[in-house]
């Protein structure tokens, strides 16, 4: 099918990079795994509110793994020996 019979206003305007594809979030125990680190460590991090995480039907927490990787990234960077 070609566009060039349509008129302007109905050819899609919109790349396809641009439609964000739907994430999957992840439980406590997926997010420990890839951080590597323990369940109790996350526990501990979401109770300090020191990484990003979402509440699900109240007590259920999850994890987006886009947010898990910025957060896995600075963490990276402060635990990195300070050169002189």
């Amino acid at each position: 099918m070609t566009t060039k019979h349509l008129p302007p206003s109905t050819v899609a305007a919109e790349p396809v990079a641009s439609v964000a594809r739907e994430e999957v979030p992840l439980t406590v125990r997926d997010a420990a795994t890839y951080l590597g680190v323990s369940i109790q460590t996350v526990y501990l991090w979401v109770e300090r509110r020191h990484i990003p995480h979402l509440r699900v039907m109240g007590r259920n927490i999850r994890f987006l793994k886009s947010d898990l990787e910025r957060f896995r990234a600075a963490f990276r960077q402060e635990a990195e020996p300070a050169r002189s």
